[in-house]
């Protein structure tokens, strides 16, 4: 028979701690705001920032697996996650095809602010973040979740799921509530890549909200078959570029002017203006699902951030306050940390007291094509048009 623990009576039965509570497995130095906060706000640090969202996505999982385990609101492991940071459960995003919780909405709660003698919201923190989970290996949302995994992998495009306009729902509610500025969007792995495009989609409209996203998926398809088509337009530009020199003269005007023609329809995101909505991008090398955000892109098509809204003048982890170079986009890779692959697709990661990052490659190809179509000129449509 084991020995009793000290300060344990004997024939008493300890219960073992979940792996999954927040004192478990969540970070070990984040503070839970307090009047302090009102004077230096943590919220003001872009790593704290950037570990409580990560630590709200991951309530977001526990969310779902509290349903699927039939936990309550009491004993539900969930609510540790976001609790700590004096953030509520506000919504919660329910795929109604199966009854699965995909995503949240956390709003600041001030009773439990004036509860720690703190009259208002600390400078810096979200009055409301809208959060969205990845995809879970087991349970009864496999299924939904998979089909989004490739119908990413298929179309690289989200805006056929169900989710997808719930999330944007959500997010314009929480917009139209709060204000843009004071709204947050996370999201890791599939939820990253819903995250980027309702992101997108309301920016479209005019309204930019802050947005982080953990291990974005980068491998489909059709980004592929982009990429094929681009590669084989820049060889076919060099031969093009090549051949006056061995034709008529008639030849050597026709580059010319299919360069000017390209030119005119090519417009870089450097030259189209400024950028006003960037989202913040965190991907580890060693994680294949997201590692091509790394790619460089080439010239001058480079999204640019010059004046932008949101968090522009938060600082993350580099020596240059970890937003690159002024006016780029801001991505933050792993230099120290898991390598292995499901470790290094993991959130675990990105709270955790001894990951080592730095500022990646500003210049990223799918960060620039993604957002192209939102900043670059739109032609103007034809007179007479309905």
């Amino acid at each position: 028979m084991a020995n009793a623990l000290p300060g344990q009576k004997a024939g008493e039965v300890t219960a073992t701690p979940n792996p999954s509570e927040f004192h478990v497995y969540g970070p070990r130095h984040l503070s839970s705001p307090s009047w302090w906060d009102l004077l230096r706000s943590s919220w003001k640090d872009p790593n704290y920032r950037r570990m409580v969202i990560a630590c709200f996505i991951q309530g977001v999982y526990l969310l779902e697996l509290d349903r699927q385990d039939k936990r309550d609101e009491r004993t539900g492991l969930a609510p540790q996650w976001w609790r700590h940071f004096m953030y509520r459960l506000s919504q919660t995003l329910v795929d109604e095809r199966d009854g699965s919780i995909y995503g949240a909405v956390l709003e600041w709660d001030r009773r439990a602010l004036l509860a720690g003698y703190a009259p208002f919201r600390p400078a810096g923190a979200p009055a409301a973040v809208v959060a969205l989970r990845g995809t879970l290996l087991s349970g009864a949302t496999f299924r939904r979740d998979v089909v989004d995994d490739l119908r990413f992998l298929a179309w690289d495009s989200l805006k056929g799921s169900v989710r997808f306009a719930g999330a944007l729902a959500a997010l314009r509610s929480a917009a139209r509530r709060h204000g843009a500025g004071s709204v947050c969007l996370g999201g890791h792995s599939l939820g990253a890549g819903f995250a980027l495009q309702v992101g997108k989609a309301l920016a479209k409209e005019g309204v930019f909200v802050e947005c982080h996203v953990f291990n974005p998926p980068s491998v489909s398809l059709a980004t592929s078959l982009r990429g094929f088509a681009e590669t084989a337009g820049e060889v076919w530009g060099r031969v093009r570029a090549w051949l006056p020199y061995v034709g008529s003269a008639a030849a050597a005007a026709a580059p010319a002017a299919a360069d000017a023609s390209g030119e005119a329809k090519e417009v870089s995101l450097e030259r189209a203006g400024t950028a006003k909505w960037l989202p913040h991008l965190y991907i580890n090398t060693n994680d294949y699902i997201c590692c091509y955000y790394t790619d460089a892109a080439a010239g001058t098509a480079t999204v640019t951030a010059r004046g932008g809204g949101g968090s522009g003048s938060s600082k993350a982890a580099g020596g240059d306050g970890g937003m690159g170079k002024p006016g780029l986009a801001r991505m933050v890779t792993v230099s120290k940390g898991p390598t292995n692959f499901l470790d290094a697709h993991g959130l675990q990661q990105w709270w955790a007291d001894d990951v080592e990052l730095q500022v990646a490659l500003n210049h990223s190809k799918l960060i620039d094509r993604q957002l192209r179509s939102l900043y670059a000129a739109q032609p103007a449509s034809p007179q007479g048009s309905l």
